[in-house]
């Protein structure tokens, strides 16, 4: 069938073993241990730039939203930003007037130590929802921070803002625009409570592209859609989510604006390939994770059909669990697919578990497809492929299995 192609590896573009982390000029970071939530651990990091950057945010849609979410959405109303101020061990969600007073205090005492506006700070939060922040961590470390930025502190930031993560999650790209050559650096966490119906829990990415914020938040909402939005772990959505760009325009290429399609296409490629990266991360540091799946769904009338089959499939909790326990059980699947909402004919169903097919217009194929089947279901990283054969529509969902690990992590996440 046409979907059936192996898709063993996914390519990456991250850093990686002694890769260096590239440095940005005109940007630098700093993290510290400052004991808000558990002792020894660095919590809490800044990313800080020498000057104002143009700044594109997009947030979860959950109805239950962070105070910093909702303090750095009004605050991005103007498209500019100078620091991004993150604390792991405490969400500082559901906390109400207190919780908003507490990231407005975070955010003046930063102000201070940086000598900058407080309208160009953004805030945000990760770790246990409910609890309010503990200011006196955020009073201490605030000063420590100011004075360890550096540019060489990009790892330390993302080590600060791990939860449940078992390693770090960097990527970055480089790209011509003119003469000029453009660098973008990210940095993302997340390994549980994903299925953001925008981002991932926490990710920010820094580039020194000169664009104009209206296609710098189009090329971000654009890359969100077709990354973040298409990852899955336990079919949950954070009150934290957010991903934020800076440009600090230091690149001085000429301006990516409205004028100028084939350059935004150039940044908003480079940019979709380090929002995919870090997306893939997330997947494979799926909490308990033991295996990376694509579900890729083809032969839909309309894409956003495919995708909608395609997400049922990879949040289904047995087809998930099968998938942990390397069970070719197919008839998971159409179950899932069937309470999609969408329509199709169950008699034109083709599935193949990479390129072993299991299924040809809607019956199985037998046992010994299924033994084929299995042998897939051993590797680490495979495609699972569906085709509808029912127009030329394709999307793709990334997913991982489901561990009796999982539970484990979550059912003491606050110990």
């Amino acid at each position: 069938m046409d979907g059936a192609v192996r898709r063993n590896e996914w390519t990456f573009i991250s850093v990686k073993g002694s890769e260096k982390i590239m440095n940005i000029k005109g940007f630098s970071f700093s993290a510290v241990e400052a004991g808000i939530r558990y002792p020894n651990r660095l919590d809490l990091g800044l990313i800080h730039s020498d000057i104002p950057c143009v700044t594109a945010g997009v947030f979860t849609t959950s109805q239950v939203k962070a105070a910093p979410v909702l303090l750095d959405k009004d605050r991005l109303k103007g498209g500019y930003a100078q620091a991004i101020l993150v604390n792991s061990g405490c969400a500082n969600a559901c906390t109400g007037e207190k919780g908003m007073e507490a990231a407005r205090v975070t955010s003046a005492l930063l102000s201070m130590s940086l000598g900058i506006p407080e309208t160009m700070i953004q805030l945000a939060s990760t770790g246990v929802i409910g609890e309010q922040l503990n200011l006196q961590a955020f009073e201490n470390g605030i000063p420590k921070l100011v004075e360890g930025l550096s540019p060489d502190n990009f790892e330390l930031v993302a080590k600060a803002i791990m939860t449940t993560d078992t390693v770090q999650k960097i990527a970055q790209r480089t790209v011509k625009i003119g003469d000029k050559e453009i660098k973008l650096l990210g940095m993302a966490k997340g390994a549980g409570m994903i299925m953001p119906n925008m981002a991932t829990m926490l990710a920010f990415v820094i580039t020194d592209a000169r664009i104009v914020f209206p296609e710098l938040h189009k090329s971000l909402s654009h890359g969100v859609a077709r990354t973040f939005n298409r990852i899955t772990i336990d079919g949950d959505t954070s009150t934290n989510d957010m991903v934020l760009v800076m440009a600090n325009g230091i690149a001085e290429n000429r301006w990516i604006d409205g004028d100028s399609a084939e350059d935004r296409k150039v940044f908003q490629d480079a940019l979709e390939q380090l929002l995919m990266d870090l997306a893939l991360q997330i997947v494979g540091d799926g909490e308990g994770a033991t295996k990376t799946i694509t579900i890729k769904v083809c032969g839909a009338k309309e894409e956003d059909e495919a995708e909608q089959i395609a997400r049922t499939v990879a949040t289904s909790n047995l087809v998930k669990t099968a998938f942990f326990g390397e069970d070719a059980n197919w008839g998971r699947i159409m179950a899932a697919m069937g309470r999609s909402g969408v329509k199709f004919s169950p008699d034109r169903v083709d599935i193949a578990f990479g390129d072993a097919a299991i299924v040809k217009k809607g019956l199985g194929l037998g046992k010994e497809a299924e033994k084929a089947a299995t042998l897939v279901l051993k590797e680490k990283s495979f495609t699972v492929c569906i085709d509808l054969n029912d127009g030329k529509a394709c999307a793709e969902v990334f997913t991982c299995d489901f561990s009796i690990d999982y539970v484990k992590i979550n059912a003491d996440y606050r110990s």
